[in-house]
């Protein structure tokens, strides 16, 4: 989009969309919502070169060379003509907040460290879709720069063509067109109760496993990973609240982000996700493995459809629709979102869990690559995240989270491992 000013000179500058505008709402001086993907390759990474494979790259992605802005009623994001984004070595405790003025207003960072190439971008720039858009792009531009020869295509863009506008689309505003906004759930769940770590501290913990082994044990619960691995965290937090001391039980609940590109075409490499949240009450009586698969096998079949979906796309957009909302001030905006997000939102989940399924990368790019990874972030208040994503036959479940007590990984792992799958794990803090 664009507006003239004084001199009649256009300036450039683009909304947030639907979600985005929630996510600076959130922030605090101990938190951003800050994802991290990174890919590791087979050579160590000679940071110089990766330095120009950023600078060449970052412009065929305007909105993340883009700093944010504050209006009266609106945020809204104008390109950022000042240096960077730079690459540095890598942190230990990754994905810190990100204050908007910082980092010369970059919402985006990146690393190396050995053969590990990593990319944290705050979430008004975008989902973990457009992020591996912009990382894979990052990443081919470097293995050129080295004298290989790879192909655009999948995650990797032509960083000389001229962006196609369906990739700045707020694209949530065209498919919100459903004729009911259906409810949400909006009972307390389960929260993991924990030791909060120093500020500034993330603990990860990650599980290296075979795409073909879980394949193979999912399918034995006729289930597909996703709803597998679903049930396997929903089984670790019910083990978790049951050795926790309670006066009374809760549902544990699962807040799963879907990717609606799958259901709704679209370019965007803006957000265009909806989350879903497979749960179970164990108040209804105990649970079995077999029967929580079983569920969460039906509530994937009966809520991830283009109905459904696009009944929530509707909910979510009713509030930016409302003409009065609109004209209220950004501060008391601000206000109402972050009551309603700590009072009713953020209580709604036991924890986060994403998966981003089976990466595709050009074929000529694949001997390079050994294995992507990708973290939701520091979490808003005490849980753990989990995320999912796999490349070739190498599956990675990596977990973050801000307390000591990693029980619930644990449980995850044991899980699997009870079942037949080997783990090799790797973590930023001693097990």
């Amino acid at each position: 989009m664009s507006k003239s000013n004084s001199k009649h000179t256009p300036k450039t500058w683009y909304r947030l969309d639907l979600s985005a505008i929630v996510y600076p709402t959130l922030q605090r001086r101990d938190f951003s919502s800050v994802y991290r993907l990174s890919v590791l390759l087979k050579d160590p990474v000679q940071p110089d070169i990766l330095q120009q494979a950023v600078d060449i790259a970052i412009k065929r992605f305007p909105t993340y060379h883009s700093a944010m802005r504050k209006g009266f009623f609106w945020r809204y994001l104008e390109p950022n003509t000042r240096p960077g984004p730079f690459v540095k070595p890598d942190i230990r405790n990754f994905c810190m907040p990100m204050p908007f003025k910082s980092n010369n207003r970059y919402l985006v960072r990146f690393y190396w460290y050995d053969r590990r190439i990593s990319l944290e971008a705050h979430h008004s720039l975008g989902d973990g879709t457009g992020g591996m858009y912009l990382l894979q792009t990052v990443t081919a531009v470097y293995l050129r720069l080295l004298g290989h020869e790879i192909s655009n295509g999948g995650f990797v863009l032509d960083v000389n063509e001229t962006p196609d506008p369906e990739e700045f689309e707020d694209a949530y505003m065209r498919y919100a067109n459903a004729r009911v906004c259906p409810p949400r759930p909006a009972e307390k769940t389960y929260r993991v109760r924990g030791t909060k770590e120093p500020f500034y501290t993330l603990n990860v913990i990650d599980g290296i496993m075979s795409v073909s082994a879980v394949q193979k044990v999912a399918k034995q619960y006729q289930a597909s990973i996703t709803e597998y691995l679903n049930a396997v965290l929903l089984y670790s937090l019910l083990q978790k609240q049951e050795h926790d001391f309670h006066l009374r039980l809760r549902p544990v609940r699962i807040a799963m982000p879907v990717n609606l590109r799958r259901f709704f075409p679209s370019k965007t490499l803006r957000n265009f996700i909806t989350m879903v949240y497979p749960s179970i009450d164990p108040r209804l009586g105990d649970y079995t493995f077999e029967e929580i698969v079983t569920q969460v096998h039906h509530y994937m079949r009966y809520y991830i459809n283009s109905k459904f979906l696009r009944g929530d796309i509707t909910t979510n957009a009713s509030t930016q629709r409302n003409p009065l909302i609109r004209i209220v001030p950004l501060f008391l905006k601000d206000f109402v979102v972050r009551q309603f997000y700590q009072r009713v939102q953020d209580k709604n989940s036991s924890a986060g869990l994403t998966n981003m399924g089976a990466i595709r990368v050009p074929d000529d790019m694949k001997p390079y690559l050994e294995r992507f990874d990708i973290y939701m972030g520091i979490p808003y208040s005490q849980r753990t995240n989990c995320a999912i994503v796999s490349f070739e036959d190498t599956l990675t479940v990596n977990f973050a989270s801000c307390i000591i007590e990693a029980d619930v990984e644990r449980r995850f792992f044991q899980k699997l491992v009870e079942d037949g799958i080997p783990v090799t794990i790797e973590s930023n803090r001693e097990l």
